[in-house]
Protein backbone atom coordinates (compact mmCIF):
# COMPACT_ATOMS: atom_id res chain seq x y z
CA UNK A 1 0.00 0.00 0.00
CA UNK A 2 1.23 3.51 -0.79
CA UNK A 3 1.00 5.81 2.22
CA UNK A 4 0.18 9.52 1.83
CA UNK A 5 1.79 11.99 4.21
CA UNK A 6 0.80 15.64 4.48
CA UNK A 7 3.60 18.27 4.43
CA UNK A 8 3.31 18.50 8.20
CA UNK A 9 3.61 14.72 8.55
CA UNK A 10 6.63 14.69 6.24
CA UNK A 11 8.29 17.36 8.36
CA UNK A 12 7.57 15.29 11.46
CA UNK A 13 9.07 12.23 9.79
CA UNK A 14 12.21 14.16 8.85
CA UNK A 15 12.46 15.46 12.40
CA UNK A 16 12.06 11.90 13.65
CA UNK A 17 14.75 10.64 11.32
CA UNK A 18 17.17 13.28 12.56
CA UNK A 19 16.24 12.56 16.16
CA UNK A 20 16.85 8.86 15.60
CA UNK A 21 20.25 9.61 14.15
CA UNK A 22 21.12 11.79 17.12
CA UNK A 23 19.99 9.13 19.57
CA UNK A 24 22.21 6.58 17.95
CA UNK A 25 25.15 8.88 17.46
CA UNK A 26 25.71 9.62 21.12
CA UNK A 27 23.56 12.56 22.25
CA UNK A 28 21.99 10.20 24.75
CA UNK A 29 24.00 8.50 27.46
CA UNK A 30 26.53 6.26 25.77
CA UNK A 31 26.51 2.53 26.54
CA UNK A 32 29.46 0.91 28.30
CA UNK A 33 32.02 -0.47 25.87
CA UNK A 34 31.13 -4.08 26.62
CA UNK A 35 27.35 -3.56 26.98
CA UNK A 36 24.82 -5.89 25.41
CA UNK A 37 22.85 -3.68 23.01
CA UNK A 38 19.11 -4.16 22.45
CA UNK A 39 17.44 -2.11 19.72
CA UNK A 40 14.10 -0.39 20.22
CA UNK A 41 12.35 0.61 16.99
CA UNK A 42 9.25 2.76 17.04
CA UNK A 43 7.69 6.23 16.69
CA UNK A 44 9.80 8.30 19.07
CA UNK A 45 8.50 11.45 17.35
CA UNK A 46 5.42 12.31 15.29
CA UNK A 47 1.67 11.75 15.83
CA UNK A 48 2.19 8.29 17.32
CA UNK A 49 5.05 9.27 19.66
CA UNK A 50 2.96 8.36 22.71
CA UNK A 51 3.15 4.71 21.67
CA UNK A 52 6.89 5.02 21.09
CA UNK A 53 7.20 6.38 24.62
CA UNK A 54 5.35 3.36 25.96
CA UNK A 55 7.66 0.94 24.15
CA UNK A 56 10.78 2.76 25.25
CA UNK A 57 9.76 3.03 28.90
CA UNK A 58 8.85 -0.65 29.01
CA UNK A 59 12.12 -1.80 27.47
CA UNK A 60 14.25 0.50 29.62
CA UNK A 61 12.57 -0.58 32.84
CA UNK A 62 13.11 -4.24 31.94
CA UNK A 63 16.78 -3.48 31.25
CA UNK A 64 17.08 -1.62 34.54
CA UNK A 65 15.70 -4.59 36.46
CA UNK A 66 17.87 -7.18 34.73
CA UNK A 67 20.95 -5.00 35.21
CA UNK A 68 20.24 -4.81 38.94
CA UNK A 69 20.28 -8.61 38.89
CA UNK A 70 23.74 -8.70 37.30
CA UNK A 71 22.87 -8.29 33.64
CA UNK A 72 22.96 -11.11 31.09
CA UNK A 73 25.92 -13.47 31.20
CA UNK A 74 27.96 -10.80 32.94
CA UNK A 75 27.06 -7.97 30.56
CA UNK A 76 24.96 -4.91 31.30
CA UNK A 77 22.02 -4.35 28.94
CA UNK A 78 21.63 -1.03 27.12
CA UNK A 79 18.55 -0.10 25.06
CA UNK A 80 19.30 1.73 21.80
CA UNK A 81 16.23 3.69 20.55
CA UNK A 82 15.65 4.26 16.83
CA UNK A 83 12.87 6.54 15.58
CA UNK A 84 10.85 5.34 12.59
CA UNK A 85 8.02 7.92 13.02
CA UNK A 86 5.64 5.13 11.83
CA UNK A 87 6.94 5.66 8.28
CA UNK A 88 7.86 2.65 6.16
CA UNK A 89 10.93 4.00 4.38
CA UNK A 90 12.34 5.44 7.58
CA UNK A 91 11.70 2.13 9.37
CA UNK A 92 13.81 0.27 6.85
CA UNK A 93 16.57 2.86 7.27
CA UNK A 94 16.67 2.67 11.07
CA UNK A 95 16.50 -1.13 10.90
CA UNK A 96 19.69 -1.14 8.86
CA UNK A 97 21.24 1.28 11.32
CA UNK A 98 20.36 -0.92 14.30
CA UNK A 99 21.91 -3.90 12.55
CA UNK A 100 25.08 -1.90 11.93
CA UNK A 101 25.11 -0.74 15.56
CA UNK A 102 25.53 -4.40 16.53
CA UNK A 103 22.36 -4.89 18.56
CA UNK A 104 21.69 -8.43 19.72
CA UNK A 105 17.93 -8.22 19.11
CA UNK A 106 15.20 -5.66 18.48
CA UNK A 107 12.05 -4.77 20.41
CA UNK A 108 9.65 -3.20 17.89
CA UNK A 109 8.45 -1.75 15.75
CA UNK A 110 4.97 -0.40 16.56
CA UNK A 111 3.02 0.51 13.41
CA UNK A 112 2.56 -2.56 11.22
CA UNK A 113 3.38 -0.45 8.17
CA UNK A 114 6.82 0.09 9.72
CA UNK A 115 7.30 -3.33 11.25
CA UNK A 116 6.79 -5.24 8.00
CA UNK A 117 9.57 -3.52 5.99
CA UNK A 118 11.86 -3.44 9.05
CA UNK A 119 11.30 -7.17 9.60
CA UNK A 120 12.57 -7.85 6.09
CA UNK A 121 15.87 -6.18 7.01
CA UNK A 122 16.17 -8.09 10.28
CA UNK A 123 15.32 -11.41 8.65
CA UNK A 124 17.91 -10.86 5.92
CA UNK A 125 20.54 -10.09 8.55
CA UNK A 126 19.45 -12.95 10.87
CA UNK A 127 18.48 -10.66 13.75
CA UNK A 128 15.76 -11.50 16.27
CA UNK A 129 12.80 -9.08 16.37
CA UNK A 130 9.84 -9.08 18.76
CA UNK A 131 7.13 -6.49 18.22
CA UNK A 132 4.98 -5.53 21.21
CA UNK A 133 2.31 -3.78 19.16
CA UNK A 134 2.10 -4.67 15.44
CA UNK A 135 -1.09 -6.62 14.90
CA UNK A 136 -1.38 -6.96 11.10
CA UNK A 137 -1.35 -10.69 10.17
CA UNK A 138 1.34 -10.15 7.52
CA UNK A 139 3.93 -9.41 10.23
CA UNK A 140 4.17 -13.13 10.95
CA UNK A 141 2.40 -14.60 7.91
CA UNK A 142 5.41 -13.64 5.78
CA UNK A 143 7.15 -16.58 7.44
CA UNK A 144 10.39 -14.97 8.63
CA UNK A 145 11.88 -17.33 11.26
CA UNK A 146 13.28 -14.56 13.48
CA UNK A 147 10.06 -12.49 13.83
CA UNK A 148 7.75 -12.70 16.86
CA UNK A 149 5.09 -10.61 18.57
CA UNK A 150 3.80 -10.39 22.14
CA UNK A 151 0.47 -8.86 21.03
CA UNK A 152 -2.36 -10.50 19.13
CA UNK A 153 -3.42 -10.23 15.48
CA UNK A 154 -6.00 -8.08 13.73
CA UNK A 155 -7.97 -11.11 12.59
CA UNK A 156 -8.32 -11.99 16.29
CA UNK A 157 -9.28 -8.55 17.61
CA UNK A 158 -11.44 -7.90 14.56
CA UNK A 159 -13.44 -11.00 15.41
CA UNK A 160 -13.94 -9.88 19.02
CA UNK A 161 -15.17 -6.49 17.82
CA UNK A 162 -17.52 -8.02 15.25
CA UNK A 163 -19.02 -10.43 17.75
CA UNK A 164 -19.64 -7.62 20.23
CA UNK A 165 -21.17 -5.34 17.61
CA UNK A 166 -23.52 -8.10 16.44
CA UNK A 167 -24.52 -9.43 19.86
CA UNK A 168 -24.63 -6.26 21.95
CA UNK A 169 -24.89 -3.14 19.77
CA UNK A 170 -27.09 -4.69 17.05
CA UNK A 171 -26.74 -1.79 14.62
CA UNK A 172 -29.41 -0.83 12.14
CA UNK A 173 -26.88 1.11 10.05
CA UNK A 174 -23.16 0.37 10.47
CA UNK A 175 -20.37 2.48 8.98
CA UNK A 176 -16.85 1.04 8.65
CA UNK A 177 -14.17 3.72 8.35
CA UNK A 178 -10.40 3.14 8.03
CA UNK A 179 -7.28 5.24 7.56
CA UNK A 180 -5.93 3.36 4.50
CA UNK A 181 -2.91 2.22 6.54
CA UNK A 182 -1.68 -1.37 6.85
CA UNK A 183 -2.94 -1.56 10.43
CA UNK A 184 -6.12 0.49 10.14
CA UNK A 185 -7.54 -0.99 6.96
CA UNK A 186 -6.38 -4.47 7.93
CA UNK A 187 -8.30 -4.27 11.21
CA UNK A 188 -11.41 -2.85 9.56
CA UNK A 189 -11.41 -5.54 6.90
CA UNK A 190 -10.90 -8.31 9.48
CA UNK A 191 -13.87 -7.02 11.48
CA UNK A 192 -16.22 -6.72 8.51
CA UNK A 193 -15.20 -10.18 7.19
CA UNK A 194 -16.13 -11.76 10.53
CA UNK A 195 -19.36 -9.76 10.66
CA UNK A 196 -20.38 -11.00 7.24
CA UNK A 197 -19.25 -14.62 7.59
CA UNK A 198 -20.52 -15.36 11.09
CA UNK A 199 -23.31 -12.85 11.64
CA UNK A 200 -24.49 -12.27 8.05
CA UNK A 201 -24.30 -8.52 8.60
CA UNK A 202 -22.90 -5.89 6.28
CA UNK A 203 -22.07 -2.23 6.67
CA UNK A 204 -24.08 0.51 4.97
CA UNK A 205 -20.93 2.59 4.38
CA UNK A 206 -17.28 1.56 3.88
CA UNK A 207 -14.89 4.46 3.40
CA UNK A 208 -11.23 5.38 3.82
CA UNK A 209 -9.84 8.62 5.20
CA UNK A 210 -6.28 9.92 4.95
CA UNK A 211 -3.87 10.06 7.87
CA UNK A 212 -3.11 13.67 8.65
CA UNK A 213 -6.55 14.97 7.63
CA UNK A 214 -8.31 16.98 10.32
CA UNK A 215 -11.74 17.84 8.91
CA UNK A 216 -14.19 14.93 8.68
CA UNK A 217 -17.40 16.96 8.67
CA UNK A 218 -18.42 15.94 5.15
CA UNK A 219 -18.03 12.28 6.07
CA UNK A 220 -20.04 12.82 9.24
CA UNK A 221 -22.76 14.59 7.26
CA UNK A 222 -22.92 11.57 4.95
CA UNK A 223 -23.25 9.23 7.95
CA UNK A 224 -26.01 11.39 9.43
CA UNK A 225 -27.89 11.15 6.16
CA UNK A 226 -27.59 7.35 6.26
CA UNK A 227 -28.76 7.33 9.90
CA UNK A 228 -25.61 5.49 11.00
CA UNK A 229 -25.94 4.28 14.59
CA UNK A 230 -22.61 2.42 14.96
CA UNK A 231 -19.21 3.43 13.55
CA UNK A 232 -16.29 1.03 13.45
CA UNK A 233 -12.96 2.77 12.91
CA UNK A 234 -9.70 1.12 11.87
CA UNK A 235 -6.92 3.54 12.69
CA UNK A 236 -5.11 5.38 15.46
CA UNK A 237 -5.89 7.96 18.11
CA UNK A 238 -5.36 11.21 16.23
CA UNK A 239 -7.86 10.69 13.41
CA UNK A 240 -10.12 8.54 15.56
CA UNK A 241 -10.30 11.23 18.22
CA UNK A 242 -11.15 13.90 15.66
CA UNK A 243 -13.90 11.71 14.20
CA UNK A 244 -15.44 11.19 17.64
CA UNK A 245 -15.28 14.89 18.54
CA UNK A 246 -16.63 16.18 15.23
CA UNK A 247 -19.43 13.59 15.22
CA UNK A 248 -20.52 14.81 18.66
CA UNK A 249 -20.33 18.42 17.51
CA UNK A 250 -22.60 17.61 14.55
CA UNK A 251 -25.05 15.72 16.75
CA UNK A 252 -24.42 12.28 15.26
CA UNK A 253 -25.49 9.93 18.03
CA UNK A 254 -23.65 6.76 17.02
CA UNK A 255 -21.60 4.35 19.14
CA UNK A 256 -17.95 4.46 18.16
CA UNK A 257 -15.96 1.21 18.18
CA UNK A 258 -12.27 0.84 17.38
CA UNK A 259 -9.18 -1.24 18.14
CA UNK A 260 -5.96 -0.97 20.09
CA UNK A 261 -4.78 2.01 18.05
CA UNK A 262 -6.76 4.40 20.29
CA UNK A 263 -5.57 3.04 23.63
CA UNK A 264 -3.61 6.07 24.79
CA UNK A 265 -4.30 8.98 27.12
CA UNK A 266 -3.93 11.24 24.07
CA UNK A 267 -7.26 9.95 22.78
CA UNK A 268 -9.57 11.65 25.34
CA UNK A 269 -7.36 14.74 25.10
CA UNK A 270 -8.52 14.98 21.46
CA UNK A 271 -12.14 13.89 21.87
CA UNK A 272 -12.98 15.75 25.06
CA UNK A 273 -16.20 14.59 26.81
CA UNK A 274 -17.33 12.78 23.64
CA UNK A 275 -14.97 9.95 24.60
CA UNK A 276 -17.54 8.62 27.07
CA UNK A 277 -18.96 5.36 25.75
CA UNK A 278 -16.33 4.80 23.06
CA UNK A 279 -15.52 1.09 22.79
CA UNK A 280 -12.31 -0.63 21.73
CA UNK A 281 -10.62 -3.99 21.61
CA UNK A 282 -7.36 -4.65 23.47
CA UNK A 283 -5.76 -7.48 25.40
CA UNK A 284 -6.82 -7.91 29.01
CA UNK A 285 -5.37 -4.97 30.92
CA UNK A 286 -1.85 -6.19 31.81
CA UNK A 287 -1.75 -3.82 34.80
CA UNK A 288 -4.34 -6.05 36.48
CA UNK A 289 -2.36 -9.29 36.05
CA UNK A 290 -0.93 -10.56 39.39
CA UNK A 291 2.48 -11.21 37.80
CA UNK A 292 2.69 -7.52 36.90
CA UNK A 293 2.00 -6.09 40.37
CA UNK A 294 5.61 -5.45 41.42
CA UNK A 295 6.60 -3.94 38.07
CA UNK A 296 3.46 -1.78 37.88
CA UNK A 297 4.19 -0.51 41.40
CA UNK A 298 7.77 0.28 40.39
CA UNK A 299 6.56 2.25 37.36
CA UNK A 300 4.00 4.18 39.39
CA UNK A 301 6.53 5.06 42.08
CA UNK A 302 8.66 6.53 39.28
CA UNK A 303 5.71 8.74 38.32
CA UNK A 304 4.54 6.80 35.25
CA UNK A 305 1.44 4.64 34.83
CA UNK A 306 2.40 1.77 32.47
CA UNK A 307 -0.58 2.09 30.15
CA UNK A 308 -1.32 0.29 26.91
CA UNK A 309 1.82 -1.20 25.32
CA UNK A 310 4.33 -0.43 28.09
CA UNK A 311 4.10 -3.88 29.64
CA UNK A 312 3.96 -5.53 26.22
CA UNK A 313 7.37 -4.01 25.57
CA UNK A 314 8.57 -5.10 29.00
CA UNK A 315 7.42 -8.66 28.28
CA UNK A 316 9.15 -8.62 24.88
CA UNK A 317 12.37 -7.65 26.63
CA UNK A 318 11.92 -10.45 29.15
CA UNK A 319 11.62 -13.03 26.38
CA UNK A 320 14.71 -11.68 24.63
CA UNK A 321 16.73 -11.56 27.85
CA UNK A 322 15.90 -15.14 28.79
CA UNK A 323 16.73 -16.42 25.31
CA UNK A 324 20.05 -14.57 25.31
CA UNK A 325 20.94 -15.80 28.78
CA UNK A 326 20.12 -19.45 28.18
CA UNK A 327 21.61 -19.80 24.70
CA UNK A 328 24.71 -17.76 25.44
CA UNK A 329 24.22 -16.40 21.95
CA UNK A 330 24.08 -12.70 21.08
CA UNK A 331 24.20 -12.74 17.29
CA UNK A 332 22.45 -15.72 15.73
CA UNK A 333 18.76 -14.85 15.43
CA UNK A 334 17.77 -18.34 14.34
CA UNK A 335 19.34 -19.88 17.45
CA UNK A 336 17.45 -17.43 19.66
CA UNK A 337 14.23 -18.02 17.70
CA UNK A 338 14.50 -21.79 18.08
CA UNK A 339 14.88 -21.38 21.82
CA UNK A 340 11.85 -19.08 22.00
CA UNK A 341 9.61 -21.48 20.08
CA UNK A 342 10.62 -24.35 22.35
CA UNK A 343 9.86 -22.67 25.68
CA UNK A 344 7.14 -20.94 27.70
CA UNK A 345 8.17 -17.66 29.31
CA UNK A 346 7.06 -16.29 32.66
CA UNK A 347 6.53 -12.63 31.83
CA UNK A 348 5.03 -9.57 33.42
CA UNK A 349 1.93 -10.43 31.35
CA UNK A 350 1.79 -14.02 32.54
CA UNK A 351 3.01 -17.19 30.79
CA UNK A 352 3.65 -16.67 27.07
CA UNK A 353 4.35 -19.30 24.42
CA UNK A 354 4.76 -18.90 20.67
CA UNK A 355 3.69 -20.95 17.66
CA UNK A 356 5.68 -21.77 14.55
CA UNK A 357 4.81 -18.43 12.94
CA UNK A 358 5.94 -16.39 15.93
CA UNK A 359 2.43 -15.55 17.13
CA UNK A 360 1.25 -16.12 20.68
CA UNK A 361 -0.39 -19.49 21.11
CA UNK A 362 -3.20 -17.80 23.02
CA UNK A 363 -4.64 -14.33 22.45
CA UNK A 364 -6.67 -12.46 25.08
CA UNK A 365 -8.57 -9.70 23.27
CA UNK A 366 -11.54 -8.26 25.15
CA UNK A 367 -13.70 -5.12 24.96
CA UNK A 368 -12.96 -1.89 26.79
CA UNK A 369 -15.02 1.25 27.26
CA UNK A 370 -13.85 4.82 27.88
CA UNK A 371 -15.54 6.16 31.01
CA UNK A 372 -15.45 9.33 33.10
CA UNK A 373 -13.67 8.42 36.35
CA UNK A 374 -14.13 11.88 37.89
CA UNK A 375 -15.29 15.20 36.46
CA UNK A 376 -13.23 15.94 33.36
CA UNK A 377 -11.02 12.84 33.67
CA UNK A 378 -11.37 9.73 31.51
CA UNK A 379 -9.93 6.22 31.48
CA UNK A 380 -10.58 2.93 29.73
CA UNK A 381 -12.12 0.04 31.64
CA UNK A 382 -12.41 -3.60 30.67
CA UNK A 383 -16.05 -4.61 30.17
CA UNK A 384 -15.78 -8.19 28.88
CA UNK A 385 -13.65 -11.28 29.35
Amino acid sequence: MNLYFSPKARRAALTGFMAGALLLSGCEKKPPTDALLIGLGGPITGPNAKFGEQLLKGARMAAEVVNEQGGINGKQVFVVPADDACEAKQARSVANRLVNEGVAAVIGHFCSSSTIPASEVYAERNLLMITPGSTNPQVTDKGFPTVFRTCGRDDQQGSVAADYIAAVLKPKALAVIHDKDTYGQGLADAMRARLKQKHHMQEILYEGITRGDKDFNSLITKMKGLKVDVIFFGGVATEGGLLVRQAAEQGLKARFVSGDGIITENFPAITGPAVKGVLMTFGQDPRLIPQAAAVVDRFRKSGYDPEAYTLYSYASAQVIFEALKNTGNTHDGKVLAAYIRAHTFDTVMGPKAFDAKGDLKQSDYVMFEWVETEPGKYAYQQISR
